[in-house]
């Protein structure tokens, strides 16, 4: 894939899924790579595979909540490489569980993670972005952050927070002039371990949920993920819908305004009878 020869590409929660997918596919089109997570073992497995190519990387296990920790480590990925170009904001989380039973701590645990993980990432790395004279910010938003469905209050909130957040800031950049592109990416279903790894609210059927989630919900593998990502990040694309089932879905909603609520909430009902 053209356009990131050269490129030194920074990627948070590459220790599996998209961002190891992400990761790999930027270091086989010739970028060095900075690849960090929270996953130790995962991580590891993302720096071989990166080796093995014979691509330039660096790891670091980095928290993306840790906001004075990020700021460190944007330096020192600049110290290291010698510029940053790009930034892909992909860490995340999910949870299940109706707002009525979901403790406030959870909530901010996926805000915290999903959203300012997000602006953490986007404000250490900026100015060295704008100093590259060539960045792009990538912000890994979702198809929740397109529409709402129930169960999924926390996450719908920080993945719309995601989508607002970058959408404003393309245009700030595009108004101040800034040598800075950004892109939203809205995942539909991809077949990595989010489901599986997630916490949900007591007395929610999470193994269901899962279970549900990776046999009817899931089309679209990492690999492929990321090639659309990518793809999309070098024609400058304003958002990114990943898959199939995102572009549906997204026509569903600009038809259909709120009333898409009432259909999805059938739709969830028939797929998981015990979930509400």
């Amino acid at each position: 894939m053209q356009g990131f020869a050269g490129k030194v590409a920074v990627v948070t929660g590459a220790g599996s899924g998209i961002g190891q997918a992400l990761a790999i596919e930027l270091g086989k089109s010739g970028a060095s790579v900075a690849i960090s997570d929270v996953d130790a073992e995962g991580l590891a497995a993302t720096e071989e595979r990166l080796k093995a190519i014979g691509a330039p990387v660096r790891t670091d296990r980095l928290d993306v909540t840790e906001r004075e920790a990020f700021e460190l480590y944007a330096d020192a990925v600049v110290e290291h490489f010698g510029k940053v170009n790009q930034i892909y904001n992909n860490a995340g989380i999910a949870y299940v569980g109706d707002v009525e039973v979901t403790p406030y701590k959870d909530i901010e645990r996926v805000m915290d993670v999903d959203f300012w993980g997000v602006v953490n990432g986007t404000k250490a790395f900026l100015p060295h972005l704008i100093a590259s004279g060539d960045g792009h910010v990538v912000n890994v938003s979702s198809l929740f952050g397109i529409f709402s469905v129930p169960g999924q209050a926390a996450y719908n909130s920080a993945k719309f927070a995601v989508r607002g957040f970058t959408e404003a800031l393309r245009q700030e950049m595009q108004a101040a002039g800034h040598p800075v592109k950004v892109t939203t990416i809205h995942p539909g279903g991809i077949k990595t371990a989010i489901m599986r790894n997630s916490t949900a609210a007591e007395g929610v059927d999470r193994e269901g949920l899962t279970k549900t989630f990776d046999t009817r919900l899931t089309r679209t593998t990492p690999e492929e993920a990321a090639k659309i990502i990518l793809d999309g990040v070098r024609k400058d694309r304003a958002r990114v819908l990943v898959g199939a089932d995102a572009k549906i879905l997204d026509a569903i909603v600009r038809l259909t305004g709120s009333g898409y609520q009432r259909l999805f909430l059938s739709v969830m009902k028939r797929l998981v009878p015990n979930s509400h």
